[in-house]
């Protein structure tokens, strides 16, 4: 057994005497699970039961617990760590896990991103900009019409070129075909400019279907995986990423609502920076401040924060905003994120004019590329 412990910081609502209290109870629900009372004295309650480090008061109704576990706790599994630090506690308000800090043995445990930041940028062959991602949209369009749109933006120098999230296996646009298509689509743009230019299949499915879908888009050339870990689950996430060896860009769907309460969740630093990250994701989609959802500057700044602050071994991953973004939001964006970021623009590509390859162009060259 190890003596090795990692933390989680969580912010409780409430005064000091009624956030302790939820520090002690997240301390029992998100290990033994068993009254405080009957636990058993020694090894279970020195050792496997959480412990409170240090207790806070930070503003007028609101605390912050830092709480240790025993690495031995997770089982070294990916889904069982995350079980640990918001399972039960899930279910129960005025709870907010803020971030978490692993040692050295639980880091080495999980592969994290295998490509991240640096394999990105050689794989794209951008030592410096940013690299740039859109959609093809709208649902409905057959597949052929799809892959028309995907050879018109690599044409004019898109980097990603992915599935809207919500295409799956429709009769409109079946997966197998749009994959097919979409993969010849960008392969031939690449061939024509020269640059490299990758089609990202959404592959989010049943577990079974999301395994043969991601084998399948590999074998037929696809250059990166789409995949929404809320739907289908984190543990998926560097299955798919060892069974194929392809970048994943992980999408928010499904999880908005584990950080629009500032009070209850998780937060944006955590869910979408390092969750994503430790998952094995390369890049994190997310909804930028000032589109149509309802993300703040702050919000973005500690997603990003999250992507690449230092976190053991693993590589930093591309913070990817986007959502209802448009070119000329791109200056703004530069400047907040620097250039270690992916930026995503799907319907805003649209907006500037029929030629698409020539608002794909533009979007390049606003980059530095």
């Amino acid at each position: 057994m190890s003596n090795e412990r990692f933390l989680a910081y969580y912010r409780l609502s409430g005064g000091k005497h009624e956030a302790f209290r939820k520090a002690k109870d997240i301390c029992l629900e998100q290990t033994v699970e068993f009254p405080e009372e009957l636990v058993p004295a020694g090894f279970i309650r020195d050792h496997v039961v959480g412990r409170i480090e240090s207790f806070r008061k930070t503003g007028k109704d609101a605390c912050e617990a830092r709480i240790s576990y025993a690495c031995d706790t997770t089982g070294g599994e990916l889904t069982q760590l995350l079980n640990v630090l918001f399972g039960n506690i899930s279910i129960k308000p005025g709870i907010r896990l803020e971030r978490f800090t692993l040692p050295k043995k639980l880091l080495k445990g999980f592969e994290g991103p295998r490509y991240g930041v640096p394999g990105l940028r050689r794989m794209f062959k951008a030592p410096r900009r940013p690299l740039l991602c859109t959609a093809i949209k709208p649902m409905g369009l057959p597949a052929s019409k799809l892959a028309e749109l995907t050879f018109l933006f690599g044409m004019g120098g898109i980097d990603i070129i992915k599935d809207d999230h919500g295409l799956a296996d429709q009769p409109f646009a079946s997966f197998r075909e749009r994959v097919r298509l979409c993969t010849r689509a960008a392969r031939e743009a690449s061939r024509r400019t020269g640059r490299p230019c990758v089609y990202a299949p959404n592959v989010t499915a049943s577990h079974p279907q999301m395994v043969e879908r991601a084998l399948f888009a590999w074998r037929e050339g696809a250059g990166a995986l789409l995949l929404s870990p809320g739907l289908a689950g984190y543990g998926i996430v560097p299955y798919l990423s060892c069974a194929t060896h392809l970048p994943i860009l992980a999408h928010p769907a499904f999880l908005g609502t584990y950080v629009l309460d500032p009070s209850s969740g998780i937060s944006h630093h955590a869910l979408f920076g390092q969750i994503a990250r430790m998952a094995g994701a390369d890049a994190s989609i997310f909804p930028n401040f000032g589109g149509r959802f309802s993300f703040s500057k702050q919000d973005c700044r500690s997603i990003a924060e999250g992507c690449t602050d230092r976190m053991g071994p693993w590589n930093p991953i591309f913070p990817a905003p986007g959502g209802g973004m448009s070119l000329s939001r791109v200056p703004e964006m530069l400047k907040f994120y620097g250039q270690d970021v992916l930026f995503l623009i799907g319907g805003g590509l649209f907006k500037d004019g029929p030629d698409i390859t020539a608002n794909a162009r533009r979007f390049r060259e606003m980059v530095g590329g």
